[in-house]
């Protein structure tokens, strides 16, 4: 038996599959960076307005992601859709004005800070760095007070645009493996 599972070729190991959040203000790019992801046409992009949802295919793995719009009417019942998370995608306009980028700030902490959010993994993107008036990383990081609240969490700040897709293939990565060295925790009793 161990010899056959050693040369003998059979379908390929299945993929994990993660199901994420992905939550930002209207406008951030939420819709735009998924299409991209899932090489859809760039074309067609509406906002979302109520949910969507995207299987995101990777080499290592399939992240079912649950868009949810960014508008003020419905970001009151995004934690209505946090249930069953296993991570987090934040994204924010990061050459948005002052009120919108305080605005996301106080969402990104509620969500650090939502009893069903705040022991998994984020993956935080700064959109539109392709923009003039965007924000450095370094910028953003610390206008979000990430180092005292997110202390003792795992997160990850990257830069991103739509000009640049292997960077956010990248960042997904990286998102990737804080949830696969999730998988591999032993259980806390």
């Amino acid at each position: 038996m161990c010899f056959r599972a050693l040369c003998c070729k059979g379908p390929p190991p299945p993929r994990p599959e993660y199901d994420l959040v992905c939550i930002g203000l209207t406008g951030s790019g939420k819709t735009s960076l998924l299409s991209q992801l899932c090489s859809e046409n760039r074309e067609n992009i509406v906002s979302t307005t109520g949910f969507s949802i995207k299987a995101v295919p990777f080499q290592n793995a399939i992240l079912n992601v649950k868009e949810l719009g960014g508008a003020d009417n419905i970001r009151k019942y995004w934690s209505r859709y946090y249930q069953g998370s296993q991570g987090v995608i934040f994204v924010l306009d990061s050459a948005s004005s002052e009120d919108d980028l305080e605005t996301a700030r106080n969402e990104l902490h509620s969500a650090l800070q939502h009893p069903q959010l705040c022991t998994l993994p984020f993956l935080i993107l700064a959109n539109h760095q392709d923009k003039p008036a965007a924000r450095s990383v370094q910028e953003i990081k610390k206008y979000l007070e990430l180092e005292p609240l997110a202390r003792g969490k795992r997160w990850i700040l990257k830069p991103c645009s739509l000009d640049d897709m292997e960077a956010v293939k990248d960042s997904f990565g990286l998102l990737i493996n804080l949830l696969e060295d999730r998988d591999l925790e032993p259980p806390r009793i």
